[in-house]
């Protein structure tokens, strides 16, 4: 065998090993978590929400009660909040039962982003309430991120140290989520801080049902 040959044979065997010495580890593949998907038929069209029953289980879980048992049809988004930073439009929509004695269940306990682990990135659903844990039956839906909403442990304000309780976002339907917050407000309507952010013709959630119920 020549000179080479033999040099040719050599480099047939270290090529292959020395580029697979080079070629890199592949990156470490991102956790997934158990979701569980909703539609939200309404009169401007319909939302598609994945909710975090794995890492949210108890804010999640109530939504679910909701949704099985009916108490979010024929309810309504009410609320438009618009934000004039960041991208446009901003801001966010509510909805949900309004205290309505018929449709609401009890509180429940608080679950916050520090927590879970969630944030409230654009499309985050997460629970209206007053104080951490007394969220019942209504909802907001984020039109871009809002990180202000999510847990500060250095706040002294309960409120903002808990943070609201993300549990899900909108994984079709954005265009709607959309529509919603720029139809047209009423400003004599609202009390307090809400005056101007409530919509002029509410627009109504005519059923809420799991993914696997619609087809």
């Amino acid at each position: 065998m020549t000179f080479h040959s033999l040099f040719a044979a050599a480099l047939a065997f270290i090529l292959p090993a020395s580029l697979a010495a080079q070629t890199p580890e592949a990156p470490p593949e991102e956790p997934t978590f158990e979701t569980v998907s909703v539609v939200l038929e309404t009169t401007m069209g319909d939302i598609t929400i994945a909710l975090e029953t794995e890492r949210a289980p108890i804010t999640a879980g109530n939504f679910l009660r909701y949704v099985d048992e009916r108490r979010f049809d024929g309810t309504v988004f009410y609320r438009a909040m618009s934000l004039d930073w960041g991208e446009q439009p901003n801001g966010l929509i509510q909805g949900g039962t309004q205290n309505d004695p018929d449709r609401i269940l009890d509180p429940i306990p608080h679950e916050p982003t520090t927590v879970t682990g969630l944030t409230h990135a654009r499309g985050a659903i997460s629970m209206a309430m007053g104080e951490p844990g007394s969220a019942n039956g209504d909802f907001s839906i984020m039109l871009q991120d809002q990180p202000g909403m999510d847990a500060n442990p250095e706040a002294t304000d309960s409120v903002w140290q808990n943070g609201y309780a993300t549990f899900g976002t909108v994984v079709d339907g954005m265009e709607v989520v959309k529509a919603i917050h720029t139809a047209p407000i009423d400003p004599s309507k609202g009390q307090g801080w809400m005056v101007g952010q409530m919509l002029a013709e509410p627009v109504v959630i005519v059923k809420a049902r799991r993914v696997a119920e619609q087809e």
